[in-house]
């Protein structure tokens, strides 16, 4: 696998990241914080640049029909730069997959000083004609990527009857070191990537779903996100449907980044705020602010412009961020969803980081 990662990194041509120019620094980022429609998103810093980048769905195309990736890389979480296209699955990049390029996740791992980017992220199988979660990598956040050429996941877990093979993520266990992809809408499922972060070993796939609940509070729909914290891992995910002005995020909490998950006592953290015109806010990823305890959601809602069903709600979204605080016992504050954002926020550079 070495090798075939080399090689796909020769045939890519990776290439050095162009740097965004310098911006005047806002006083708060605003809602939502990317023009147009995307949904989706998942953020991270980059220890390589220094800098904050978005992924997400390009939103806006009848029937989810989005079929690329854009990439917005930001300094201080309030002015956002358009970075384009690092992923098109229209075209040969791609091979197996034909559009419906959704909910993406991202990972940075840097060896010998060397960094590189594993992007993961959903597309319309042809072949198996469903859909499936691949894999690209590239030696930049911006990329670009190169596809590993095949689907890394294409079927259910065993057991499992109806959903869909979507809405991906990605995770580091600081404990163990190992590295989780969980993924599934209908179901959750979790698995140990390999140590390639190209593959899964199948026999650690587990079925995760939590049980019970109302679309009300915490019944699974999809978009598993996990992330720890002080000797927990948090499972968040979205109930409902993500064309309703419902939809919502959940969460629960493990000992272990396999589960069993314990939902929360109070499991809804962040919802529709119907008084400020604010709805369907979910699908959602986390960051956490390098070197700190403080911490970020970043989300999507519908345009309230596009409320109406016939209309297209479930396409027409928009990403927003805000802060994410916790009570003294590690709960989940419930999370404001805002017009105003967040503040500019300043992290202390990696020595190495490229300006």
């Amino acid at each position: 696998m070495k090798t075939l990662l080399l090689s796909l990194l020769v045939s890519c041509s990776i290439a050095a990241t162009t740097p965004a120019a310098a911006q005047k620094q806002k006083a708060t980022s605003g809602n939502p914080i990317l023009p147009e429609f995307h949904a989706d998103p998942e953020i991270m810093y980059s220890h390589q640049t220094g800098r904050f980048y978005i992924y997400s769905t390009t939103d806006g195309a009848p029937g989810w029909g989005g079929y690329y990736f854009t990439v917005f890389s930001s300094a201080d979480l309030t002015d956002w730069h358009h970075e384009g296209i690092m992923l098109d699955l229209g075209t040969e990049q791609v091979p197996w997959a034909t559009g419906n390029a959704w909910a993406p996740a991202i990972i940075e791992r840097e060896v010998d000083g060397h960094y590189r980017y594993y992007f993961y992220y959903s597309g319309h199988c042809a072949e198996a004609n469903r859909k499936a979660i691949g894999v690209a990598v590239a030696d930049t956040p911006t990329g670009p990527f190169c596809d590993l050429g095949h689907p890394l996941v294409n079927s259910r877990p065993q057991g499992v009857r109806g959903g869909q093979q979507i809405d991906v993520d990605v995770f580091h266990d600081p404990v163990s070191g190992k590295d989780y992809l969980y993924w599934g809408n209908g179901y959750m499922a979790g698995a140990e990537l390999g140590h390639d972060l190209m593959s899964i070993d199948t026999t650690t796939i587990t079925v995760l779903t939590p049980q019970g609940g109302t679309l009300q509070d915490y019944a699974y729909r999809e978009a598993p996100y996990v992330f720890y914290r002080n000797g927990l891992y948090y499972f968040l995910w979205s109930v409902d449907d993500t064309g309703a002005a419902n939809y919502h995020v959940a969460y629960g909490t493990s000992t272990s980044p396999l589960g069993p998950i314990r939902v929360a006592d109070k499991p809804v953290i962040l919802q529709q705020d119907p008084s400020q015109e604010i709805y369907g806010t979910a699908h959602n990823s986390i960051l956490q602010l390098p070197g700190t305890d403080e911490w970020y959601i970043v989300y999507h809602r519908i345009n309230k412009d596009y409320l109406p069903r016939e209309k297209g709600p479930g396409f027409h979204r928009q990403v927003c961020i805000d802060r994410m605080e916790f009570n003294a016992d590690g709960t989940i504050r419930p999370v404001k969803p805002t017009h105003t954002g967040v503040k500019a926020v300043k992290v202390k550079k990696n020595k190495r980081a490229r300006k």
